[in-house]
C-alpha cells in the first residue's frame, strides 16, 4: 500500500504510516528476519494453536513470542521455579532437586535464566530429561530481552543446552533490545503465567523474585515456598510467604498433586 492508501485508513497516525513507509526501518525488519530464518527462531501469535493457551488468561498478555527450540513444549504441564540470583549452596542443590524430579516425571520447568536458582533449575531439568525414559520433562527459559543475545554471558552454554534437548527459549522482545532493567518485571508475568502453579526456592524480602509471586497472585496460580534457614537473608521471602498461606514445599511430591 502507499501512503494515498494507508492514510485512508482511519486507525492508522501519521507517525505510523511514516515507520511503515520508511525505507530504513524495512530494512532492519529484513535483517532481522533474514537472522531469525538462520538461526531457528520464530514467531508465535496468540492466533497460533501453539500459543500458551495459560497465558491468554493473563492480564496484558503479549500478543507474540519470538521462540528458538521445541514450540510444542509452550502448552505442556509446566510448573515455574523461581529464587534468589545470589543463591545459597542450599538453593542451588534444592533447584536442581525440584527440576530434576519434575522433569522426570514428564513436568515442564520454566524459569528465567538468570544467575543462580533459575540456572540450576534449567540445569536439574535437563538432567532429569536425560534420564527419563519418557523425555517428555522440558525446560522453557523466559528472556528479558530479544533472542539475539544471551544474558547473563555466562549461560551461553546452558541456553544451547535447553535448545538441543528438547527445550524453548521465549521471549516477548524483538531482536536488539537489550537486558534493560524494565524488561524484567514484565518478563515475570509470562513465567507466572505459563504455568499453573509457582515454586519460590529462596528470595530476600524485596526481590524480583516477588514481584514474580505479585504476578502469580493477580493471576490466580497456586503458590509453592520452600521453608529456609531463619538466619538467611535469602529465606525471608519464602518464610513470609508460607506464614502468608503459600504451601509448603519440601519434597518434588508435594507440587505433584492435583496435576
Amino acid at each position: 500500500m502507499d501512503k494515498i492508501e494507508l492514510a485512508s485508513n482511519k486507525w492508522l497516525p501519521a507517525k505510523v504510516i511514516a515507520n511503515i513507509l520508511d525505507v530504513g526501518l524495512k530494512k532492519q525488519v529484513y535483517e532481522h528476519i533474514r537472522y531469525m530464518c538462520k538461526n531457528g527462531i520464530d514467531i508465535v501469535s496468540i492466533n497460533d494453536e501453539d500459543y500458551p493457551q495459560l497465558l491468554k488468561n493473563i492480564y496484558d498478555f503479549p500478543i507474540s513470542l519470538y521462540v528458538k527450540g521445541n514450540k510444542k513444549i509452550l502448552n505442556n504441564q509446566s510448573i515455574s521455579i523461581i529464587g534468589c540470583r545470589n543463591a545459597t549452596t542450599y538453593g542451588k542443590k534444592a533447584a536442581k532437586y525440584f527440576a530434576y524430579h519434575l522433569a522426570k516425571n514428564e513436568i515442564t520447568v520454566v524459569s528465567g535464566l538468570a544467575r543462580g536458582i533459575d540456572s540450576y533449575a534449567h540445569i536439574g531439568a535437563l538432567s532429569g530429561q536425560c534420564e527419563s525414559k519418557s523425555k517428555e520433562g522440558k525446560t522453557i527459559a523466559v528472556l528479558g530481552n530479544g533472542l539475539d543475545t544471551v544474558y547473563p554471558a555466562e549461560n551461553v552454554e546452558l541456553y544451547r543446552k535447553i535448545v538441543e534437548f528438547g527445550g524453548l527459549i521465549v521471549s516477548e522482545y524483538p531482536l536488539g533490545v537489550g537486558p534493560e532493567k524494565m524488561n524484567f518485571p514484565a518478563r515475570n508475568r509470562i513465567i507466572s503465567g505459563l504455568c499453573k502453579k509457582i515454586l519460590v526456592v529462596e528470595a530476600k524480602e524485596k526481590s524480583g523474585t516477588m514481584l514474580t509471586v505479585d504476578f502469580a497472585l493477580e493471576q490466580g496460580k497456586e503458590i509453592f515456598a520452600m521453608p529456609g534457614n531463619i538466619n538467611s537473608s535469602n529465606s525471608v521471602g519464602t518464610n513470609h510467604l508460607i506464614k502468608c498461606g503459600a504451601q509448603i514445599a519440601t519434597t518434588y511430591k508435594d507440587l505433584l498433586l492435583d496435576i
